[in-house]
């Protein structure tokens, strides 16, 4: 697989009202994303709430969402667990069923405490799906776990044969820059922070994972364009529409929040698991009214003008 350009969606997990996996909402889902121009899928990530389910789960709810892309797009599965041996099969899996790319957090209960542990940890996962390329899930803020990733790169890309680098979610713009200048822009560096996009494109990113892609990728699409065209003022408006979006989804439950949203787009993926929440019915209400105020549903989908 080429390096990753464009957005990529760290797609929900469809759960029914009982909790329980409900995989036939996958396939409305992707081809909606599609039609929404995103150029990947992430799959059980933070988004997808995959520590929360069960290995087998994992195993399903990748299975199922690499066959609703049915190729148009790649799907990156996933597969970071606190047993090593769990995630390296979980990665064995995701080559077996279609997947075209893997990526695994570090153990988050006991931490690697070196570069050197963490790159060990790292070398174990992606030896389970050795032709597959292996993405560093970096999310310190969840994980705990917060070594050099430049370090990380000099070393994993000595021990590791698959590594193509890392799914960077961090707000730290001069790290992620030297991560994509390490050994001459070698590795590829997907940036995670939706409402800091414009901030990583200026530094050099290609490729972006994110959460709000699920319910605004043509506005993230247009910001791109923006910039692309040296149209730096258009480029900062629509970032800063992204990041009322981003504020305003704070205000709640966030998984909660997006899912909700998908479903007032007509895309409905169900609850959340157990312990995130999952909206009642006012705060629902009360969310609309908060994205109607900032004209979301205008200025979010391809026929947005704007503004």
């Amino acid at each position: 697989m080429a390096s990753i350009t464009g957005l990529v969606a760290a797609t929900h997990t469809p759960f029914a009202a009982d909790g329980r996996l409900y995989l036939d909402a996958a396939a409305p889902l992707v081809d909606r994303l599609v039609a929404d121009g995103v150029a990947g899928l992430f799959v059980c990530g933070s988004t997808g709430e995959g520590m929360s389910l069960t290995a087998d789960e994992r195993r399903a709810t990748t299975a199922a969402f690499v066959a609703a892309a049915a190729g148009r797009v790649p799907v990156l599965a996933h597969v970071g667990h606190n047993s090593l041996a769990e995630a390296r099969s979980l990665a064995a899996h995701a080559a077996e069923v279609g997947a075209d790319a893997v990526s695994a957090t570090s153990p988050s209960y006991f931490k690697p405490n070196s570069v050197a542990a963490l790159v060990d940890c790292a070398a174990e996962i992606a030896a389970g799906a050795p032709d597959l390329p292996f993405y560093y899930y970096h999310i310190p803020a969840l994980t705990g776990v917060n070594l050099d990733m430049v370090e990380f790169l000099t070393r994993a890309g000595e021990r590791i044969p698959n590594l193509a680098g890392l799914k960077y979610t961090a707000p730290l713009l001069h790290e992620f820059q030297a991560c994509r200048a390490e050994q001459d822009g070698r590795f590829d560096i997907l940036w995670g922070c939706d409402e800091m996009l414009l901030g990583a494109l200026a530094t050099g990113a290609r490729g972006a994972v994110g959460s709000t892609y699920n319910i605004a990728a043509p506005l993230y699409r247009r910001l791109i364009d923006a910039f692309e065209d040296g149209n730096l003022e258009e480029a900062r408006r629509l970032q800063a529409l992204s990041v009322q979006l981003v504020r305003t989804l704070s205000g709640f439950p966030f998984h909660a929040a997006t899912k909700a949203v998908l479903k007032m787009r007509g895309i409905d993926v169900g609850t959340c698991r157990s312990p995130l929440a999952t909206l009642a019915e006012a705060d629902t209400a009360r969310l609309r009214r908060q994205l109607e105020e900032i004209g979301f549903f205008e200025w979010s989908g391809d026929a947005a003008s704007a503004g």
